[in-house]
């Protein structure tokens, strides 16, 4: 007599060999069973919130792996040093042209990349969800810091800071060296300044100082009239007197060149007077503050002006002291 076969053994063997099927073909639709993956670190040093078991891993924008782990390692001090993220990457995805060699399998070729450059990021996917992938690319000039020691079980790839993490490294920066300014200080010393400006000009003692200054601009413009009449008067009675003593010594002929060539530079001295009292009118404005040099300046203006008055009345009633000097007083006389 044949024994009945279990149903529930018939039923066990077909929910088993469904399951099979179903593993099969996850297995084989993902081609993870052909695909040959290799597992690196990278240490990152900021916040990696966004970050998720299984982001994607791109080289140039190009999907190449994924992270498989995110850890978290405390120093006895309970701080976080860096963050060590496990990630792999289907080293079929990364060959060399013609796709003989794969890149990153030989260490020596791994060595080379990152001596050129290859480094890893954390970039934004998207802005609105914050969520975070994995970049890898080349940034030659960068340094090269690497966190684990040599002989680990997962080779490290170097992490480089983003574009707004430097912005924000730098913008820290300045702004602690801000802080040690003392703005308080500095913005008092503009105001004590500023107050000794306004007292300045404001002061009563300026004020009439300008004042007499405008007062004294007609003498001034009278004293520079004098002064040049003086000199033409000067120098026609010196022209007048090299006519008339043309045939004496070769001394005296010396003599009246060198008094004709003074009054030529007193003739310049006069007109650079004269440009310096165009530059004195703009100088008594309000808002000027030279009138003591002025000052000391038209006095020796006047002293030059008397000086010339003596000299042209001397020769007006002695043209020959010029030449020969004043006549000594005789004894008895």
């Amino acid at each position: 007599m044949n024994k009945k076969i279990s149903p529930t053994l018939i039923g066990g063997f077909v929910l088993g060999a469904l399951a099979l099927l179903v593993i099969a073909v996850i297995a084989f639709g993902s081609g993870r069973l052909f695909r040959k993956t290799k597992e690196f670190v990278v240490y990152f040093d900021r916040d990696v919130n966004g970050l998720n078991i299984g982001a994607p891993v791109k080289f140039k924008g190009v999907e190449v792996g994924s992270v498989k782990n995110i850890l978290l390692q405390l120093d006895q001090s309970l701080e976080v040093p860096s963050i060590p993220v496990l990630f792999e990457i289907d080293l079929k995805k990364i060959t060399s042209r013609g796709g003989t060699l794969t890149l990153l399998e030989d260490p020596a070729a791994l060595k080379v990349a990152i001596d050129r450059g290859l480094r890893a990021q954390l970039r934004t996917e998207s802005l609105v969800t914050g969520v975070l992938y994995i970049g890898i690319d080349l940034f030659p000039g960068t340094p090269v810091k690497f966190v684990q020691a040599a002989g680990s079980k997962y080779p490290e790839i170097p992490a480089v800071p983003t574009t707004l993490e430097r912005v924000e490294v730098t913008a820290g920066e300045i702004l602690a060296k801000l802080s040690e300014v003392d703005f308080k200080g500095m913005m008092d010393s503009v105001s004590r300044a500023v107050d000794g400006v306004g007292q300045l000009v404001n002061s009563p003692a300026l004020k009439s100082a300008l004042q007499r200054l405008d007062q004294m601009m007609p003498k001034i413009d009278q004293a520079i009239a004098e002064i040049r009449k003086t000199t033409g008067n000067l120098d026609g009675n010196i022209t007048t007197l090299s006519a008339n003593f043309q045939q004496t010594s070769d001394a005296a002929r010396e003599a009246m060149q060198q008094a004709s060539l003074t009054m030529k530079q007193t003739d310049a001295a006069l007109k650079e007077a004269e440009a310096a009292m165009i530059n004195i009118r703009g100088i008594s404005d309000p808002d000027s503050i030279t009138f003591y040099e002025l000052g000391r300046s038209l006095r020796e203006v006047s002293a030059a002006a008397r000086s010339l008055r003596l000299l042209s009345d001397s020769v007006q009633r002695n043209p020959r002291s010029l030449i020969f000097g004043k006549p000594e007083m005789r004894e008895g006389k």
